[in-house]
């Protein structure tokens, strides 16, 4: 049993101010109502105090001085069994011989009209009374007739019966709501509507071993005394909407100071938790047989005295829970306590309970439940990131809250120097920032949470250092960049400055890291970085300052910062011309350059494509100079020469053709007489020089390229009459002429090339040129005659449609006009449209002569 100190026990009416020196006086029953006090005595005798409370001392319980205003004799000599208040009325009912009487609160004098309720054994006031009538109060009695309950209206000066019932067995015991009755009976108890007649058993019980106990706590709920120790509740649908209390077997009396139950028997005091059904306290309480909360006030008596139960602050409860780290009962009465305080107030109170349960999770090590707190009670972060030293930006103004949430100065004495647990503790903390760090909780201080997830990240070498500085962040500069240099964290650092736009200390940093002057192996691929990094710079100046640098590293991945700059970049950024002059002490990286705009940005100016074929024909020249391990780049290299001057019409041609001349390479001499138009002579080389024939074929399909068939037909030709001039004799050149004519028929005048063969080849060696001729012949000569046919078919169609026209008479009169100059007509000669419409022979000849003119019709 977990216990808690929730009621300190105070004197309220001491007992030499009740009866003196009178030892047989005995206190029978008590009411409260505001400040004033009655207490009804076992001599007929009714004692009215007014109490006053002393809360002066926030750190001491309140304490109550009652001064007595006047007691009054009742006339009987009978004990006063009860007493309540109806203030709405200024009456008190006094049960006392069975008979319940009207007196006055104050003078405690009786109504002049003697109304009183006879026959009654106890009595409960309605509190949630069905009569809207403000000035009377609703009365259940338990009648001295066997098995019946009465009840009445109260008003100032007399009574009114308004209904009575019967019970299946005596009741013993009665509490009120609306039209519900909640009884024990002998054996049971009950939920009775007394409107309907319509009853709802509960539990049973046996009145012969336990006193029953029935008592409205709230609207349409009652506490009932069940077997096994148990207080039960009930609603006035007969069903529990809470877990019992367990209590003592002895239990005598019962109150409600929410969220308690409050139990009384013979030796204690005992208060029981309804949020969580455990016994929070008890307390010694010999004697006592009175227990009643009266609006708050909880009031217990012996036969002797009357003394008060003082609840302590739920906030100091749930504060003196906290201290004792049991977190769970904590929150579990401050969520009770909800409905007793102003909602702003409790917000704020709830929040800040939430902090300090988290914070004792944290200290706990219980990570999960501390942040889902944190969460909860939106804690400032910067409570949680002070803990840690040096972790806020020196000018962060943020101080601890006051009183404080915890007891801890900083993490050191949290963890009491254990370095494990301070690893675990600055791994919560990295969690717990990076999912902050974006939502509102954020809001106001992102700069202190960026910075302090920044320097956790650096000092636990978290690979999360580069992504937090590559995306949007808030980490200030200045603590930022020292700790990062503490840290040897050099490329990180160059990432935060180019954050703030410090990119020329960025990229001087990462320099030294590639030269080796300061260490930092985050990035093997650094240099490469760089180039990157320096591609997608706008800063031309910058780009300018390292263009050397990185070129000396390495030509062909340096000249990257010219060759892939942004597609988006204005065209203008760069000069070519500057980069050109740049790149002169760079060969390969100018080669490099070139193709970029030759080939990928498809420059059109004769410049650039000329230099590169130079620098290429040089290349070329270079390599093939006997040298080892040279074959294959040359091989390269040739290739890229050639492509070039295949597809490129820029450059020089004579000046390259000069160039070449006695190099010894007769295939780029072929292309460039070709590009010359001096087909003969290109195809003299590729033939006799080289022997290539299937270049040479290759040569008549580009040169022919994007042109008529006519051109192409010339080529071939051209080509064929290379190979037959070397006579029969050159078997190699004649084999060649039969392979080209019998692949490529159809690009040949087959009645020329007949002419042209010697007479002692063979049909059969034709056999596939002529075979494809022929096809082609026949092919041209069908098509030819399917285009005559339809051009007959559709003049035969307009003939059909002109003779038609001509079959109809048409009425000309000096009525009629010209629908083109509007005239009338001075002859019979016109032009008729297919739509009907006349015309002048002179307009429609106009009209045809001026296709802008005005016309009656599209078609004529």
């Amino acid at each position: 049993m977990m216990t808690i100190k929730a009621f300190t026990l105070v004197s309220a009416v001491q007992r030499e101010l009740l009866m003196g020196d009178k030892e047989r006086i005995n206190i029978e029953c008590v009411e409260c109502c505001g400040k004033n006090l009655y207490v009804g005595t076992n001599d007929c005798f009714i004692y009215h105090f007014l109490l006053e409370e002393d809360r002066s001392l926030p750190a001491v319980p309140a304490t109550f001085t009652a001064t007595k205003q006047l007691h009054r004799h009742l006339g009987f000599k009978k004990p006063v069994n009860e007493l309540r208040a109806a203030s709405a009325l200024n009456r008190l009912l006094v049960l006392c011989d069975n008979s319940i009487s009207l007196v006055n609160m104050l003078n405690l004098e009786p109504v002049p009209s003697g109304a009183r309720i006879k026959g009654a054994v106890t009595f409960a006031l309605n509190e949630n009374p069905v009569n809207g009538d403000p000035f009377c109060v609703e009365v259940c009695i338990i009648s001295v007739k066997r098995r019946t309950i009465q009840v009445f209206l109260v008003y100032e000066d007399r009574v009114q019966i308004v209904k009575e019932v019967s019970t299946s067995e005596q009741p013993l015991a009665v509490a009120v709501d609306g039209h519900f009755l909640c009884l024990a009976l002998t054996t049971q108890y009950i939920i009775l509507n007394y409107n309907t007649g319509v009853s709802q058993d509960l539990f049973p019980y046996c009145s012969e071993e336990k006193r029953p106990i029935v008592k409205r706590i709230g609207r349409q709920e009652f506490l009932l005394a069940g077997p096994g120790g148990l207080g039960m509740f009930a609603t006035v649908a007969g069903i529990s909407q809470r877990a019992p209390v367990h209590w003592s077997e002895n239990v005598i009396g019962a109150a409600v100071c929410f969220p308690y139950v409050i139990a009384l028997d013979d030796e204690f005091i005992t208060v029981h938790s309804m949020l969580d059904q455990q016994q929070k306290q008890t307390l010694p309480f010999k004697e006592g047989h009175i227990l009643q909360d009266f609006e708050g006030r909880v009031i217990v008596a012996t036969s002797k005295g009357v003394y008060m139960l003082v609840p302590l602050p739920l906030e100091k409860q749930i504060q003196d829970l906290l201290a004792s780290h049991r977190v769970e009962e904590a929150l579990v009465l401050a969520k009770g306590a909800r409905r007793n305080i102003p909602k702003e107030k409790f917000q704020i109170m709830y929040r800040r309970i939430l902090q300090q349960a988290g914070f004792i999770q944290f200290a706990q090590l219980q990570f999960l439940e501390a942040k889902e707190l944190f969460r909860s009670g939106q804690l400032d972060v910067r409570e949680l990131i002070s803990l840690y030293p040096f972790l806020l930006p020196t000018s962060s103004s943020f101080t601890r809250s006051h009183p404080p949430l915890h007891e801890y100065a900083d993490l050191n004495q949290l963890t009491q120097g254990d370095q494990e647990k301070m690893a675990k503790c600055k791994r919560f903390l990295m969690s717990y920032l990076n999912e902050v760090r974006s939502t509102e909780v954020a809001n106001g201080y992102k700069e202190d949470i960026d910075t302090a997830l920044l320097k956790l990240y650096a000092e636990a070498d978290h690979d999360s250092l580069l992504d937090l500085l590559v995306t949007e962040n808030f980490c200030l500069l200045t603590d930022s960049a020292a700790w990062l240099e503490k840290h040897k964290k050099y490329f990180a650092l160059g990432l935060l400055y180019h954050y703030n736009n410090q990119d020329a200390a960025a990229v001087q940093l990462w320099v030294n890291i590639v030269n080796g002057d300061v260490q930092d192996s985050t990035r093997t691929d650094l240099y490469e970085y760089i180039v990157d990094f320096l591609t997608y710079c706008l800063d031309q100046q910058l780009v300018w300052t390292y263009a050397d640098w990185v070129l000396q590293k390495s030509q062909e991945v340096g000249v990257q910062v010219f060759t892939k700059r942004p597609l988006d970049e204005p065209q203008n950024c760069f000069n070519p011309d500057d980069i050109i002059s740049c790149l002169k002490k760079y060969p390969k990286a100018l080669v490099k350059y070139l193709e970029h705009l030759v080939i990928d940005r498809r420059l059109q100016k004769e410049e650039y494509h000329t230099h590169l074929a130079v620098l290429y024909l040089d290349e070329v020249l270079r390599q093939r100079v006997p040298c080892s391990g040279q074959e294959a780049e040359a091989s390269e290299t040739q290739a890229k020469l050639r492509r070039l001057l295949q597809k490129s019409d820029l450059y020089r041609v004579h000046f390259l053709l000069e160039r070449i001349q006695g190099a010894g390479l007769p295939m780029e001499s072929a292309i460039l007489h070709g590009k010359l138009g001096e087909h003969e002579k290109a195809l003299h080389i590729l033939v006799h020089e080289l022997k290539d024939f299937a270049a040479a074929e290759d040569y008549c399909l580009w040169r022919s390229e994007g042109r008529d068939a006519a051109c192409r037909r010339r080529l071939f030709h051209t080509l064929l009459t290379l190979y037959l001039r070397a006579g029969p004799s050159a078997n190699e050149l004649t084999m060649a002429a039969v392979d080209l004519l019998n692949r490529h028929a159809l690009e040949f005048d087959a009645a020329q090339v007949l002419q042209q063969l010697p007479g002692s080849w063979s049909v059969q060696l034709l056999c596939p040129f002529l075979t494809g001729a022929m096809r082609d012949s026949v092919h041209t000569r069908r098509t030819t005659q399917v285009a005559l046919g339809l051009a007959r078919s559709e003049n035969l169609l307009y003939m059909y449609d002109k003779m038609k026209l001509k079959g109809s008479a048409i009425r000309l009169s000096d009525r009629k006009r010209c629908q083109l100059c509007q005239n009338p007509f001075g002859e019979p000669v016109f032009v008729r449209y297919p739509n009907g419409g006349l015309v002048h022979a002179h307009c429609a000849a106009s009209r045809h002569m001026d296709p802008g003119a005005p016309s009656p019709d599209t078609r004529t």
